[in-house]
């Protein structure tokens, strides 16, 4: 699976560079992701504009991938995905909610969550 990673403060970038997504791959992309050390204590951005076509399990591996940072009072945002992908994520996932189409939204969206928590953690 190719990819690329980029930090940032608070904020760690993962761009998928493949054009589909399968079973096979999905869990690949959910060892990658979650494996990767730098990602301990910052927020993820998923970027997906390469992603033409996903399977049902590369969908819940996205999924999967975004609900793990919530779990570990983090934020993350999915950017770059095509319409059908979006709506198909959406349908599957409606709880999911920061689905933007460009990184600067994504990027933007996951500082803001940080900040709503950090103001809120100090009450």
């Amino acid at each position: 699976m190719q990819f690329k990673i980029d930090t940032k403060e608070k904020i760690l970038i993962f761009r998928l560079e493949e054009a589909a997504l399968d079973a096979k791959m999905a869990a690949e992309l959910e060892k990658e992701v979650l494996g990767i050390p730098e990602l301990t204590g910052l927020n993820l951005v998923l970027d997906l504009h390469s992603l033409q076509s996903a399977d049902a399990r590369a969908l819940e591996a996205i999924f999967t991938v975004y609900q793990h940072r919530y779990d570990h009072g983090l934020s993350a945002a999915v950017t770059g995905l095509n319409k059908v992908l979006t709506a198909e994520l959406s349908e599957l996932h409606p709880e999911m909610l920061n689905i933007v189409p460009t990184e600067s939204e994504a990027i933007d969206m996951v500082m803001m969550e940080d900040l709503e928590r950090e103001l809120l953690g100090d009450e």
